[in-house]
């Protein structure tokens, strides 16, 4: 074993993959069954780029933990030479990440246009928020609440009747660049919204008393770069003092248990906390929005994915919150809801108890601030497409997961605080 060790850390180690091209390179899931082959991972590691999808960090590995993470091509043989000597139980997910990534795109709707049942390119969702609201003027408005690091404005659209002293549900997608169908949903909830008002009395009752602040994309510029230059993005794409390494994770960027555990100080990790708490003027601008509506705020959603969970306080401490048993009803009963339609499976509960430690998320700050109804959803798959998912999943994947949002809404509604 040790001769593939040395054979793998002949390789040079490059700070940041930019590959074009991820034709060939592979998706593994490992299941270390203890400290020792946990330690075989930390190795892999530090000797060739290893990008880990599930969880995000080596630092978070665990005997008995589920573990995906992508391959370049040329050293995928050596890793499944490594795993197989080691008596490592492994899978490979994807095989070759290029056809997966190309095989996304299995849409019918093959329009330039905008689509609620293809992923869309930042310039079509801008476009798309302007028309959404010139349409629906009574119910509809956008507003800017901020720029990114690349200088983009950051498009807020506010959802429901106007109407005086409204409570309001705040919800962001698109936090980690490559995670297509989190915006993909954002979209999907406004028309759907927009499309039963006046017919689901639900939805007209929620749109009549509460307002829905909904931030399609919070990583523009991140999202922008894996339509461009890499699929497999994450970050922002903020420049670090003193690195050649780009970007910052900004759901590690909060102020609740700031670069703790399950964050990195190193610019070149992808799960890395920023120079500061709010140091991306993407999570600023989140935070400064959300501090000047605290009042009204009554619950903050926020949609990433893969691995169907939903997820509540906290992450950055295995401490449970002070609403926990309401928290977690109210997940198992949304939970329950997201099922109903296509029997799509969600495990739910306190985020670090439920996957891993991860100090500086947006939902335990907005928990912290005093917004008691916090979730993180976590949307399909459980790992055979990944970030991946092709466009024909879009609308069974959104039409389950606005069930869930509408019970919560709904259940928040019935229980202003």
């Amino acid at each position: 074993m040790w001769a593939l060790f040395v054979l793998i850390g002949a390789a040079s180690v490059s700070a940041h993959l930019e590959d074009l091209s991820f034709d060939g390179q592979k998706v593994f899931r490992v299941i270390p069954q203890n400290d020792e082959q946990v330690e075989i991972l930390n190795f892999l590691a530090s000797r060739m780029e290893v990008d880990f999808w599930q969880p995000d960090s080596v630092t978070l590995l665990r005997p008995k933990m589920q573990v995906d993470f992508r391959i370049e091509a040329e050293k995928s043989f050596d890793v499944e030479d490594l795993l197989k000597e080691s008596g490592m139980e492994y899978q490979v997910l994807i095989d070759n990440l290029q056809a997966a990534l190309d095989a996304q795109f299995d849409s019918k709707a093959r329009t330039a246009s905008h689509s609620y049942e293809k992923y869309n390119n930042w310039d079509t969702i801008a476009a798309w928020t302007a028309d959404i609201a010139a349409q629906n003027p009574d119910l509809v408005s956008r507003s800017v609440i901020g720029e990114t690091f690349e200088g983009r404005p950051m498009y807020l659209l506010k959802m429901g009747k106007r109407g005086p002293n409204k409570k309001a549900i705040f919800m962001d997608c698109g936090f980690h660049a490559r995670e297509w169908i989190s915006p993909a949903f954002c979209q999907w909830f406004v028309k759907e919204a927009l499309e039963t008002y006046g017919k689901d009395t639900v939805m007209t009752t929620l749109l009549n008393e509460l307002d829905f602040y909904v931030l399609p994309v919070l990583n523009i510029d991140g999202y922008i770069y894996t339509w461009t230059n890499n699929r497999m993005w994450r970050k922002t794409r903020s420049k670090n003092a003193h690195s050649i390494c780009i970007g910052t994770d900004p759901n590690r960027n909060f102020d609740a248990g700031w670069c703790t555990a399950g964050a990195s100080k190193s610019p070149c990790a992808s799960n890395y906390c920023g120079s500061a708490p709010e140091s991306e003027k993407e999570t600023k601008a989140l935070a400064d929005f959300i501090r000047e509506h605290l009042s009204t705020i009554k619950a903050y959603l926020t949609i990433h994915s893969y691995s169907q969970l939903l997820l509540f306080p906290y992450s950055y401490t295995y401490d449970l919150p002070p609403d926990y048993q309401e928290l977690n009803s109210i997940a198992r009963a949304a939970s329950k809801e997201l099922a109903s339609l296509h029997n799509t499976t969600y495990t739910y509960g306190p985020a670090a108890e439920t996957i891993y430690l991860a100090a500086g998320g947006s939902d335990d700050w907005a928990y912290d601030q005093g917004i008691k109804y916090a979730f993180t959803f976590e949307l399909r798959d459980t790992g055979r497409y990944g970030f991946l998912l092709p466009e024909s999943l879009i609308k069974p994947t959104c039409e389950e997961t606005f069930l869930a949002v509408k019970y919560i809404a709904n259940y928040v509604l019935e229980h202003l605080y």
